[in-house]
């Protein structure tokens, strides 16, 4: 969940009144959000870096709130202040309008081909004559960056760049070219660059590095130019600094530019509906057109309401409560959904205004309506359906074998669900080919490439980082592994695995198989070819040659066991004998 911070006192002053924490905290939960913390900026950095680095900063109460991921109105004070105030019905929900100009007079911005293969979409829109003040301007930037992390998946989806409309001139170009063509001064900076000297330079940077891996491997960079050639942004990466806008712009020209044409309405829309505010004419936004490649125009941003209609009858089965259709309705109008009854009662109309793009279907609505009716409100019934909880055959099998493992002397050991190659492979003696491992995308460290194909890495890293504990050492864990299977949807599946190590001066085969015997008794499987099971000599790449065994169970191959090889003892930085056990517990349910 996104997490919002706000100044107290400035959100009290918008909100027209004061509260204790404890009043707030509760106003917060009735409109369906959590109070998170109570801070300062000084608290923060305290915290972070030490009180030597706090001196000096604001000791002014921040209010950190957690959001809904889904309710980008919410991402800022101003959209945040205007939820509470229609909730505690001191406003009525505004109504945003576009204003079109007058034919030649509005900006345009037109993109070309050379986009298609980058970021094809873009769409834009102007705040005329809006009033920002220092607190308003903090407000603005703070939801761009908040809309970036969220909605627009750090800039993958969709890019904001907000420029002042009185340093250019439009019509605008949205094109794409090599990176040595594109030179300009980016945000910030007292030099011109190049594209890809811009990319170098913030190769380091702390904030912007996250975002370079987006384009910089393509041939062309995406760019906008205004009539005059003066570079407005180089999205996703940076706006030009000629363009920045301060506490003293009056006019906003705001484009969003993106992979997901949706995802960019819905930016566009949230940015002006929340901001539209502070215009000389509230809550109005001038638009813009974009001219496509093949020549069409849209109009943005589109500020679109639609109407839904969803009978009472729905949701008050849907909530457990039986309140009347007019009831309903003036609830969703406190959750910015304004509603009302039509025909005889049978159905609620209710108008989905452009800041609710989280509201989707009719359940969507239900659950708006009941946040409003408060569900510590709800009166708690027994259910009439008559059920008995189960524990899956898998996890009851595993809980009872593990509590006699333990009866055995044996340890249980929890290890990490993912390793590296080398653990699953190199180590074992194993090609990485041959273990049908699932590989991480993208992983973070060298430890975590890959889902562990066997239970045996996790238990001898265990072992090795407890060396020093008496011996023997004695582990076993009962987990799932992962290997790829084409035959299932998400081509991948999961076995339990039951593995246990025994390490000593001598490698204690004898103790491990016992085990066997003992899980297998355990098990009721009797040793037998028929109905039973048996163990038959074999080779593996981690055990000791003529010291490996094979299990058989219920017609197939469950596992080995036997004494490791050296050359895996010593590549877990082991000095001592081990033997081990690792068989599929799944045909055993």
């Amino acid at each position: 969940m996104p997490t919002v911070s706000v100044k107290r006192d400035l959100l009290f002053q918008a909100l027209g009144r004061t509260y204790t924490d404890e009043e707030f905290n509760d106003l917060c939960f009735e409109f369906g959000l959590e109070l998170d913390e109570i801070t300062s900026e000084k608290d923060i950095i305290s915290k972070e870096k030490g009180e030597e680095k706090a001196k000096g900063a604001s000791e002014t109460i921040l209010y950190k709130i957690d959001v809904p991921a889904n309710r980008y109105d919410l991402l800022c004070l101003e959209g945040l202040v205007r939820g509470l105030q229609v909730f505690k019905e001191r406003i009525n929900l505004p109504r945003y309008e576009k204003i079109i100009p007058p034919e030649g007079e509005g900006q345009r911005l037109i993109i070309t081909g050379e986009t298609v293969h980058v970021r094809p979409h873009a769409v834009a829109a102007v705040l005329r004559n809006i009033t920002f003040t220092k607190e308003r301007y903090d407000s603005f930037i703070d939801l761009q960056e908040k809309l970036h992390q969220n909605i627009c998946r750090r800039r993958a989806l969709v890019a904001i760049g907000t420029h002042d409309l009185d340093t250019i001139s439009g019509p605008f170009t949205f094109t794409a070219k090599p990176p040595s063509e594109i030179k300009f001064k980016p945000l910030n900076q007292s030099q011109e660059y190049t594209a890809s000297q811009i990319m170098d330079l913030y190769r380091t940077d702390s904030h912007l590095r996250h975002y370079l891996h987006l384009i910089e491997n393509k041939p062309l960079y995406p760019v906008i130019y205004d009539s005059n050639g003066v570079v407005l942004s180089m999205p996703p990466i940076i706006n030009g600094d000629h363009t920045k806008i301060s506490v003293k712009t009056r006019n906003v020209f705001i484009e969003c530019t993106g992979t997901d044409i949706t995802k960019a309405k819905i930016v566009l829309d949230i940015i002006v509906t929340m901001f539209s505010e502070y215009c000389e004419k509230p809550f109005s936004v001038e638009a813009a057109e974009v001219v496509y490649p093949n020549g069409k125009t849209h109009i943005y941003p589109e500020l679109a309401y639609r109407k839904e209609k969803v009978k009472p009858e729905l949701i008050n089965k849907k909530i457990g409560i039986s309140e009347t259709p007019s009831s309903l309705a003036k609830l969703l109008t406190r959750m910015c959904l304004k509603s009302h009854v039509i025909g005889n009662g049978n159905n609620i109309e209710i108008e989905i205004p452009p800041t609710r793009a989280d509201i989707i279907h009719a359940c969507d609505i239900v659950e708006d309506a009941a946040i409003a009716y408060g569900y510590n409100n709800i009166q708690m019934t027994i259910p009439k359906t008559y059920t008995i909880a189960n524990q899956l055959p898998l996890n009851k099998l595993t809980e009872l074998l593990r509590l006699d493992l333990a009866a055995a002397g044996f340890t249980e050991a929890l290890t990490f669900a993912l390793c590296s190659q080398e653990d699953i492979a190199d180590k074992l003696g194993m090609d990485i080919s041959a273990t049908k491992a699932v590989r991480i995308a993208n992983p973070k460290t060298a430890e975590f490439q890959v889902a562990r194909t066997t239970l045996l890495p996790g238990l001898l890293k265990t072992i090795a980082a407890n060396r020093k504990m008496p011996l023997p050492l004695k582990l076993f864990e009962i987990s799932d592994i992962v290997v790829k299977d084409p035959n299932t949807d998400v081509g991948a599946r999961n076995y339990r695995h039951f593995c246990a190590v025994y390490y000593n001066k001598s490698p204690g085969f004898e103790i491990i198989h016992g085990l066997l015997d003992r899980v297998m008794q355990l098990l009721e499987v009797p040793p037998s070819e028929e109905n039973g099971y048996t163990i038959k000599a074999t080779e593996g790449s981690a055990f000791f040659p003529g010291r490996c065994a094979e299990i058989f169970a219920k017609g197939q191959s469950i596992g080995k066991l036997g004494v490791l090889h050296p050359d895996v003892i010593t590549k877990f930085e082991l000095t001592m004998p081990c033997s081990a056990l690792e068989i599929n517990i799944e045909p055993f349910v």
